[in-house]
C-alpha cells in the first residue's frame, strides 16, 4: 500500500529585504502570539507577526550587513549583530534603539539566555565570547519639556562585558547557543563546537565536526505544546550543520548526544521538528528544502521555491509552521499542521 503523500501547501512568502537572509528566527509564544525577526545583508532587520508573515517594523541604524537576529524571552526588545562592528539592541514595541554594544570587528553572532532579557552573549571576528549585563545602564527619556518620548541609546565598550573562554577561539564565533541551563553557553566556531560553564568562565568541552559549521540552533517548543513524547524529552534540542552530517543534542546543558544524521548532500541549515519527528535542511549546495523522518532519514518531502541556498531556518514556538531564510532575499513560511492555521485555508488545487 502506497504511502499517503504529504499535503501540498503553499508557502507564504515575505518580500521587503533587498539583499541575502542570513539568519531567522523567533520569539516565544505569549498569549498564542509570536513574532520573527530576520537580518539581512541589507542592513535593515525585520520585525513581522510569526504566524502571518505580515510585515511589523523595520530596525533602522546598522551601517553594514545584519547577520543575526534574536527577539528577547518577554519578546520586548530584539538584539541584532552586524558587520558595523556593533550589536545593537532595540525596543519592539517603538523600534527606537535602547544599547549600542561597541566591538573591534565584524559582530557575526548574538544571543538572550533562555529566560532572562537582561543579559546578552555576543562573538564574531574579534574571536572572543562576551556577556552583556543590560542592567548596568538603562537607556534615558529625555524631559517632556525637550523631546518627549524621545531615547537616547546607551553605548556600551567591550571593556565593560565579561570575556568567557579567552584565548579559547581561534576562529570567528559564527553562532552562539545559551542552553535552557542559564550557566551553559555553545559556540560553532570553523568546524569546533563548543560547551563553556559560566561560573568559571573556562570551556568544558569541545568537539570537532565533520566541515565548517554552517548551522547552529537550539530547537524548543512552548511549554503548552511540549511534551515527554517529544524528541529530547520535553527539553529543547540543539540542532547543527556540518558538512553533510547533522547533529542533535538534547538535556538542560544540550550536552546530551541524541544522533548523528548524515544525508548525500551538503547541508547549509538544518530545523528539528520536535513533535512530528521531522528534520528540515536546506540543501548545498542546491535552493531547496529537503525534509527526512527523524527515525530512518528518509527523505519525506521536498520544498522548492527559493532561487538562492536556504542559510536559516526556524520552527515557530507552536510547531505549526516554520520558515526558511535564503540568499535570494526572501522568507518562506511552510505550514506544519493539519486545518486552518494563520493566513492558509487550504490546500494547492
Amino acid at each position: 500500500m502506497a504511502e499517503p503523500q504529504p499535503k501540498p501547501y503553499v508557502p507564504l512568502t515575505c518580500h521587503g529585504h533587498s539583499r541575502p537572509v542570513p539568519h531567522l528566527s523567533f520569539s516565544p509564544l505569549e498569549n498564542e502570539d509570536y513574532y520573527m525577526i530576520s537580518a539581512c545583508k541589507d542592513g535593515n532587520p525585520m520585525l513581522r507577526d510569526g504566524q502571518t508573515g505580515d510585515w511589523i517594523g523595520t530596525f533602522l541604524g546598522h551601517k553594514g550587513a545584519v547577520w543575526q537576529a534574536r527577539l528577547s524571552p518577554d519578546a520586548a526588545t530584539a538584539a541584532t549583530a552586524s558587520a558595523d562592528f556593533t550589536a545593537k539592541v532595540w525596543d519592539t514595541h517603538t523600534g527606537e534603539l535602547l544599547y549600542i554594544l561597541q566591538h573591534d570587528h565584524i559582530v557575526r553572532a548574538i544571543a538572550y539566555p533562555f529566560d532572562n532579557s537582561a543579559m546578552l552573549a555576543t562573538g564574531g571576528f574579534e574571536k572572543k565570547l562576551r556577556i552583556f549585563d543590560l542592567q548596568e545602564q538603562k537607556p534615558v527619556s529625555s524631559p517632556a519639556s525637550a523631546n518627549p518620548g524621545v531615547v537616547t541609546p546607551v553605548t556600551i565598550e567591550t571593556s565593560k562585558a565579561f570575556e568567557i573562554g579567552e584565548g579559547t577561539h581561534t576562529e570567528p564565533i559564527k553562532f552562539i547557543v545559551w542552553a535552557k541551563d542559564p550557566n551553559v553557553i555553545i559556540t560553532a566556531s570553523g568546524s569546533t563546537l563548543r560547551w563553556f560553564d559560566l561560573p568559571s568562565r573556562s570551556c568544558v568541552r569541545e568537539i570537532r565536526l565533520d566541515g565548517e559549521i554552517k548551522s547552529c540552533e537550539l530547537v524548543y517548543l512552548a511549554d503548552a505544546f511540549s511534551s515527554p513524547s517529544d524528541i529530547g524529552g520535553g527539553l529543547p534540542v540543539l540542532a547543527v550543520a556540518a558538512g553533510k552530517t547533522a547533529y542533535f543534542w538534547g538535556g538542560n546543558r544540550a550536552d546530551d548526544e541524541l544522533k548523528e544524521m548524515t544525508l548525500p548532500h551538503g547541508i547549509a541549515s538544518v530545523a528539528l521538528d520536535l513533535k512530528g519527528r521531522k528534520v528540515v535542511v536546506g540543501e548545498e549546495p542546491g535552493t531547496w528544502a529537503r525534509v527526512y523522518s527523524w527515525d530512518g532519514a528518509r527523505e519525506i518531502d521536498v520544498h522548492k521555491g527559493h532561487h538562492g541556498p536556504i542559510w536559516s531556518i526556524a520552527f515557530s514556538p507552536d510547531g505549526n509552521l516554520y520558515a526558511t531564510g535564503s540568499e535570494d532575499g526572501t522568507i518562506k513560511m511552510w505550514k506544519n499542521c493539519e486545518g486552518f492555521y494563520g493566513l492558509w485555508r487550504g490546500t494547492a488545487e
